[in-house]
């Protein structure tokens, strides 16, 4: 059974940082590309950042210059790790996993506001 558990939202004020976790387990974690997306209340899901087996790395233009994705496969465990925080990333943070199909984690809140 697959499971994705994203890990480390919380409320934090504009310019602060957090670190997002999410633990995999039920999948062959080193083949994987891993990813984080968001989604804001009234907005689709949209992506953030995504990391390919071999460690190459994609990030939303909105995201650039202040977040960095990056996993730990003898953890089966993908980070985000986001800095200048501002209101606009306040959203529910997925998790995915995508060899064949995309699996998804439950979410996790993050939100940005004095």
């Amino acid at each position: 059974q697959v499971q994705l558990v994203e890990s480390g939202g919380g409320l934090v004020q504009p310019g602060g940082s957090l670190r997002l976790s999410c633990a995999a387990s039920g999948i062959i974690f080193s083949i994987n590309t891993m990813g984080w997306y968001r989604q804001a209340p009234g907005k689709e899901r949209e992506l953030v950042a995504t990391i390919t087996s071999s460690g190459s790395t994609n990030y939303a233009d909105s995201v650039k210059g202040r977040f960095t994705i990056s996993r730990d496969n003898a953890k089966s465990t993908v980070y985000l790790q986001m800095n200048s925080l501002k209101p606009e990333d306040t959203a529910v943070y997925y998790c995915s996993a995508r060899y064949t199909s995309y699996k998804w984690g439950q979410g996790t809140q993050v939100t940005v506001s004095s």
